[in-house]
């Protein structure tokens, strides 16, 4: 069966955000954004506290007020999370004349993107979807996840991010020897270096990976 949606990455850096609605649903949206750089502005008559808290430090924009159309047409993607659904269809109406992405929360064929489950470890992360379908299947993976890649994997992926630059740098112009730098990486017992070593250790271990002629 095909699938509506293609897992892609996407920079959120500088772009405006519109969520209109400002209940828990909303609340749940918003704060999966604010972890992306966005500018964040919220539009609902009334919110919950925990609402009303980002808009005091100033995380959001907030104006207490009705969603007035087309307004959604001046941002670079919408999430319609109100309780009124006639009012999310009009907000989806004025985003698609627009061209701009839109996400009507718990309404797959009313979305240009969903929000997978997401599992974070620093620079390293894991989404799960099924296709909008069934969202709390992807719920429960996640949550296996966490056993899957605790939280030593935070360390790993920016040893990892660090790695790959002073590969790079190392063996500018021999690929090979990047490649096997690479499964050197990937080959090792991090579980034992990170209990055992010291940060100290552990940077002489990845000098030795990296400086390591190829074995081949």
């Amino acid at each position: 069966m095909p699938n509506k949606f293609m897992p892609i990455n996407i920079s959120l850096a500088d772009r405006t955000c519109l969520v209109v609605g400002g209940g828990n649903v909303a609340h749940r949206k918003i704060n999966t954004l604010l972890d992306y750089e966005c500018n964040i502005t919220v539009i609902a008559p009334e919110v919950i506290a925990q609402v009303e808290y980002f808009a005091e430090r100033e995380f959001i924009k907030l104006e207490k007020r009705p969603y007035k159309s087309p307004e959604a047409a001046a941002f670079g993607i919408v999430i319609a999370a109100s309780d009124d659904m006639t009012l999310n269809k009009r907000i989806y109406d004025d985003c698609k004349k627009a061209g701009v992405p839109i996400n009507v929360v718990d309404t797959p064929k009313l979305c240009d993107f969903t929000f997978p489950a997401v599992l974070k470890r620093d620079c390293l992360t894991i989404a799960i979807s099924t296709d909008g379908q069934a969202p709390f299947l992807a719920g429960r993976l996640r949550m296996i996840m966490e056993t899957v890649f605790p939280e030593r994997w935070k360390k790993i992926a920016r040893i990892a991010a660090d790695y790959r630059k002073q590969v790079i740098r190392h063996w500018k112009d021999n690929p090979d020897q990047k490649v096997e730098c690479y499964n050197r990486f990937l080959n090792a017992d991090w579980k034992a270096i990170l209990g055992e070593m010291s940060d100290q250790e552990i940077q002489e271990e990845i000098s030795r990976m990296i400086n390591m002629p190829d074995s081949r």
